[in-house]
């Protein structure tokens, strides 16, 4: 029997949904790392090696998930992060991605790489509106994106720091998969296993990136390893040129990619409003820190000057319950919903929310914190002294380290 996403009850039963009607090389493009995906698995590890102690005897008839977000309310402590080239996986599925976000009163990032237009989706999924914007080299294409943003109503914009170059990603490599997107021999049979996407394709050809169409492309070469992703982007931005940027946006600025807090001090100066602990999901640099490993350190870097967002790794609501518990104001979801969208379109987004609402909701009456608020370091117990990242530089982050290794020794 046909399994549809009502029947899946965990975002990895999404991401089975989403396996079995895709083509191989399109569902290795959203699930894959770069090179050995080391980081790429250390993203979900890491919440595994973080235990909970619940508290016992409190009220939890009640529970409030809602809490506040870049300074405005949220439904939840969750954005739906920037995911590229959604509509190769569902037609459309940008837009149902901003949809759902907007029906579950949580923010949206549309990604400079998206198939939908930046007034695509305000004009069809109005709500709170992110958007992310890669440094491209072509500054004029980037300082219209922006200003476009601007005009649309996009309250923030969030700039990717992490990705100078494209990443190795050998799954991509191995099917010859690159955009414009090609059948060749060797996957030709991959793409017949899956008729209904592959018709579809054909009949009404593949979506474009607006955003990025009419581009200079830098020409494709599979003997140059690289990904597809990041043939456009600028290696040469740098802190002076991300303060230009800041004088050019009137809104939220959030700067995404961040996980040394020798950083933290310069970009909270020039005027960023909230920082992104994220490695790109394990997409460009492998054997990077796992997002969670180092979350603590640039909240203590940014010492309460700026709302510090996690991204990476979250499959469970537990896994939110976590990041909180450790410092951050909330987090982004890539593959979660991302994985809704393509097992069942704006259906599977919604369903994806709905499992890590539920599944917050159910952690946090499980470990006695009715209230966002109430959740901290007090819950935690883990395995090993913590945090398991090599010692930062940051003299707030080694003082703060130093306190909870010294606190978790004694407790456990």
């Amino acid at each position: 029997m046909t399994r549809s996403v009502d029947d899946c009850y965990s975002i990895e039963r999404l991401r089975q949904l989403a396996r079995a009607r895709l083509p191989r090389p399109i569902f290795d493009f959203f699930d894959g790392g770069a090179e050995d995906e080391l980081t790429l698995k250390d993203n979900a590890a890491a919440y595994a090696g973080v235990r909970l102690a619940p508290r016992v005897l409190r009220d939890v008839a009640h529970i409030d998930l809602a809490g506040s977000l870049l300074g405005r309310p949220a439904a939840m402590p969750l954005a739906i992060g920037p995911t590229g080239a959604v509509g190769f996986g569902w037609r459309g599925g940008d837009v149902m991605l901003a949809r759902a976000a907007a029906a579950a009163g949580i923010p949206y990032a549309l990604s400079t790489s998206a198939t939908a237009s930046i007034e695509d989706i305000a004009d069809k999924a109005p709500g709170r509106l992110w958007f992310q914007a890669y440094i491209l080299q072509d500054k004029d294409r980037l300082h219209d994106l922006i200003a476009r943003a601007g005009a649309a109503g996009y309250e923030a914009l969030v700039i990717t720091v992490d990705l100078p170059v494209g990443g190795k990603r050998e799954r991509d490599l191995a099917h010859g998969l690159a955009f414009p997107m090609k059948i060749r021999p060797r996957n030709f049979f991959q793409f017949a296993r899956k008729p209904a996407w592959s018709l579809d394709m054909l009949l009404r050809r593949p979506p474009v990136m607006p955003s990025l169409v009419g581009l200079n492309q830098v020409a494709s070469d599979r003997k140059a390893m690289r990904s597809v992703a990041g043939r456009n982007y600028d290696p040469s931005f740098d802190f002076a040129a991300l303060a230009r940027l800041r004088d050019r946006w009137p809104g939220k600025l959030i700067v995404k990619g961040v996980v040394h807090g020798g950083d933290v001090d310069a970009i909270v100066r020039l005027g960023a409003d909230a920082l992104v602990v994220s490695n790109h999901g394990g997409r460009q640099l492998d054997g990077g820190i796992a997002a969670l490993w180092a979350l603590p350190e640039i909240v203590a870097a940014a010492a309460g000057r700026v709302p510090v967002l996690l991204d990476g790794g979250v499959r469970r609501g537990s896994d939110i319950y976590k990041a909180i518990a450790l410092g951050a104001a909330g987090v982004l979801t890539g593959r979660a919903t991302l994985y809704g969208v393509l097992a069942g379109g704006e259906a599977g987004a919604s369903k994806a929310l709905a499992i890590l609402r539920d599944e917050l909701a159910r952690t946090m009456q499980l470990c006695g914190t009715p209230r966002l608020d109430a959740i901290d370091t007090d819950v935690l117990r883990l395995p090993q002294p913590f945090p398991p990242f090599v010692p930062c530089l940051h003299p707030a982050a080694r003082a703060w380290a130093a306190s909870m290794q010294a606190e978790l020794l004694e407790e456990n």
